[in-house]
């Protein structure tokens, strides 16, 4: 798996019932790309180093006008 800032990082419910988390990538902590990221993630005030598992995914290009700072 390989990001860049202002992709989205999505994380499937593991559990029936439980919902897809969804957050922005503000964060890489390997030049290349690789995990892990530190997400700011959607509906939620902070942002957490995020190490993906098989339940995740990244949709590249989308949200990177979110992953800028607030003014």
């Amino acid at each position: 798996m390989k990001a860049q800032v202002g992709d989205r990082l999505i994380v499937e419910g593991a559990h029936t019932g439980e919902g897809r988390r969804i957050g922005v990538i503000v964060e890489l902590r390997h030049p290349g790309g690789e995990p892990p990221y530190v997400v700011r993630w959607e509906g939620a005030e902070h942002e957490s180093l995020v190490f993906p598992g098989p339940d995740a995914h990244v949709e590249a290009g989308r949200g990177r006008e979110a992953a800028l700072p607030a003014p």
